[in-house]
């Protein structure tokens, strides 16, 4: 049984940062893309980043260039998120995904507010 648990969230100043992970199971990881999404109040669920199966990562949105950065560990099962120079208008709660064949898998997410 797919499961993603993603875990790191919280509170934190402006300019802070956050490191989220997403623990995978029930599939082998290194097979697959991961991304991060995020759904801010009132707002549609947008793509974050995704990293590639060999490890190359795409900062999807431009509001996060420069700020955030996805990476994996397929050792560990683990897929991560450092977001550096945090800003209010990255509040939301983040979810991590990953597609396996005509199934999008989803974690339950994990809320992330900035604020002073």
């Amino acid at each position: 049984q797919v499961q993603l648990v993603e875990s790191g969230g919280g509170l934190v100043q402006p300019g802070g940062s956050l490191r989220l992970s997403c623990a995978a199971s029930g599939f082998t990881l290194s097979r697959y893309a991961m991304s991060w999404y995020r759904q801010a109040p009132g707002k549609e669920r947008e793509l974050v980043a995704t990293v590639t199966i060999g490890g190359s990562s795409t900062n999807s949105a431009d509001s996060v260039k420069g700020r955030f950065t996805i990476s994996r560990d397929n050792a560990q099962n683990t897929v991560y998120l450092q977001m550096d120079s945090l800003k209010p208008e990255d509040t939301a709660i983040y979810y991590c995904n990953t597609v396996i064949g005509f199934y999008a898998y989803w974690g339950q997410g994990t809320q992330v507010t900035v604020s002073s």
